[in-house]
């Protein structure tokens, strides 16, 4: 125990003893008047700060010094803004009148004392960032004769507002409420002006949301400009009946060299500033395509072939540009387009007019491994929610059954069939002709295998002669069956097969993968799973009728009744499993009323298979006069 306390001394023994009573401290030196201290960082400045008075709080002169330099600020915008002090009042009022919960007479009232006090104004004022937005709130919520003072207002600045970053939304506004007349008036307006504010990133906006409001006569006007100086000068040369260009310069006997260079000089300047979402852009475009040299139709395909395309596609006429870049562009090119669709594939399946261009990418890219990257990856993702949506089923639906006219319109089918005049190594006439001959050999109005197929190999081979080399069903097959996409296509038909049956869109979907696609593409490889798919729905076909349900039964519901006739009709096999499935024994139940033409079909079916099978049970129906079958 008598250790530690020597311990605890020798450590102490170290610092410096602290002085006792009995020990005197050394003499502290006395400061020296010629001694110098040394300079430390920041004395000079603690020497320079004042103490604080007794009276004055740092807090107020900080208030102070912020309250002078907003009073500063102000008189400097007052003296640089003409209308200042006015803005400040319209604010005050646009922030009461934009109020939701505001009732309609008092916010007429704030509209008409903030159009009064702005009358005489309205084109200096409309520019500000501030009352651009006052005076679009007003011109929404006023009466019919303060819209037209306004219009009457800006009428000679509309130029100068359509190029206004600010101002461009008054314009725009002033056109959505405007009448037939008003419209009629600024369109005319824009004679001389429509190829100059085309070049303008803001200004082109107003142009295209005159082309968007405007009727044909107006549209034709304002496309007109772009084609000629002549027409630019003469507008009343220019004829409403004139609709393509080709026509335009046989009528008017333009010269075509002359026009070429002049849409040239216009749309050039265009497309380097990257302004290429406009419709009336898409339209003059592909109107330049027509009557365009090899030399220039090549060098706009090849500009065009970029990752921007996908901003064109939207609209009728951009869409025809892609499918031309797809079908006269290179593989680099092409590469180019598809990897820009990145993360986009989704939306542009949905759109009614970029589904074209994916459904033109899938028949004609010979590349597939890229294309099950980029495209059927995606695609795979949101499998079930395009399943069922008008657009988004019909990649599906072309690999399946390439361009049918089920699910094709005949102007979808002539917009995938469509190139560039002088790209492509055979004469579309030629096509074209051949064409209406197996369509008049067939009839367009009949629902016939025929003519889907004539339409079908016409369309074909004139993408195998302007697109890709690879067998179109190679292409098919190494897509759709190769890629995993048929396997996905089945298992989600089986898992959503009551609601594709009865929907409107669904049900062609089901119908195709039910029947194994076009040149049954999906056998023999996945017969397996196609059997599995024909007895989920037998499965679901079996369940009891229900009286009083608010669902109607698969037999009696006016979508899955047509498509399950369908399938007995062209399917033997899914006719065979049905009966044994759900009709055997039953089939006098489901003889009259709606569902009487699924039992029919057994008996209209050409497979004499099916017919031995139900004939000792359905004919007797038939005898008796219970079962009506179908005329032919």
């Amino acid at each position: 125990m008598a250790a530690k306390p020597q311990k605890e001394d020798s450590k102490k023994r170290k610092h410096a003893p602290a002085p006792s009573q009995g020990v005197k401290s050394a003499p502290k030196k006395l400061k020296s008047s010629t001694a110098k201290k040394p300079h430390k960082l920041g004395d000079k400045k603690q020497q320079q700060q004042p103490m604080p008075h007794v009276g004055n709080d740092p807090v107020d002169t900080k208030r102070q010094r912020r309250m002078q330099a907003k009073e500063l600020a102000e008189a400097r915008k007052k003296k640089r803004k003409k209308h200042y002090t006015l803005e400040q009042e319209l604010t005050s009022l646009w922030e009461k009148m934009r109020t939701r919960n505001m009732a309609k007479e008092e916010r007429s009232r704030l509209v008409s004392d903030a159009l009064k006090k702005m009358k005489g104004k309205i084109p200096e004022i409309a520019s500000s960032h501030v009352s651009s937005r006052v005076l679009q709130t007003c011109v929404k919520h006023c009466t019919q004769d303060e819209r037209n003072a306004v219009f009457m207002e800006i009428r000679p600045h509309f130029i100068t507002l359509a190029s206004n970053t600010y101002a461009v939304h008054l314009v725009t506004k002033m056109l959505d409420n405007a009448s037939k007349e008003q419209q009629a008036e600024f369109i005319s307006s824009l004679h001389g002006h429509v190829a100059a504010l085309l070049r303008h990133m803001v200004g082109s906006l107003v142009v295209e949301h005159a082309y968007q409001l405007g009727n044909a006569a107006q549209k034709q006007t304002l496309l007109m400009e772009l084609y000629s100086p002549e027409l630019q000068l003469f507008k009343d040369l220019i004829s409403s009946k004139e609709a393509r260009l080709v026509d335009v310069i046989s009528n008017l006997q333009l010269q075509k060299g002359s026009v070429i260079r002049h849409m040239t000089s216009v749309l050039q300047p265009i497309l380097e500033k990257g302004i290429l979402d406009h419709s009336i852009v898409h339209r003059a475009l592909v109107e330049y395509l027509t009557i365009a040299d090899q030399s220039s139709a090549s060098e706009i395909i090849q500009q065009l072939s970029s990752p921007d395309l996908v901003r064109m596609i939207h609209t009728k006429d951009g869409s025809k540009i892609g499918i031309f870049c797809i079908k006269h562009g290179s593989a680099k090119e092409r590469k180019k387009i598809i990897k820009g669709m990145k993360d986009k594939v989704g939306k542009i399946a949905r759109d009614k007019c970029g589904t074209l261009v994916l459904v033109s990418i899938l028949s004609i890219v010979d590349d597939t491994k890229l294309l099950s990257k980029v495209i059927i990856r995606e695609l795979e993702g949101i499998l079930k929610e395009l399943l069922s949506d008008q657009n988004g089923r019909r990649p599906f639906l072309q690999l399946l059954h390439p361009n049918s006219t089920r699910h094709f319109s005949p102007d979808e089918l002539a917009a995938l069939g469509s190139s560039v005049p002088l790209l492509v190594t055979k004469s579309p006439s030629e096509v074209n002709v051949a064409f209406s001959e197996e369509t008049e050999a067939s009839g367009l109005g009949e629902a016939g295998n025929k003519y889907e197929g004539a339409a079908a190999d016409a369309t074909q081979s004139s993408h195998l002669r302007e697109g890709g080399k690879k067998d179109p069903l190679t292409r098919r097959r190494e897509l759709l069956v190769n890629s995993g996409l048929a396997e996905k296509l089945i298992d989600a038909c089986c898992e959503m097969a009551e609601e594709l049956l009865r929907s409107n869109f669904g049900k062609e979907v089901i119908y195709e993968v039910a029947m194994g696609g076009a040149d049954s593409i999906l056998r023999p490889t996945l017969d397996g799973k196609l059997e599995n798919l024909h007895g989920v729905i037998a499965s679901l076909a079996a369940h009891p009728k229900r009286e009083g349900s608010d669902e109607q039964h698969l037999f009696e519901h006016f979508h899955s009744s047509r498509t399950i006739r369908k399938l007995i009709l062209d399917s033997p096999s899914f006719a065979c499993t049905l009966y044994e499935k759900a009709l055997k024994g039953k089939c006098s139940i489901w003889a009259q009323g709606h569902s009487s033409k699924v039992i029919s079909a057994l008996l209209d079916t050409s497979s004499s298979m099916v017919h031995k099978l139900v004939k000792k049970e359905v004919q007797p129906l038939v005898d008796d006069g219970i079962l009506k079958l179908a005329t032919k």
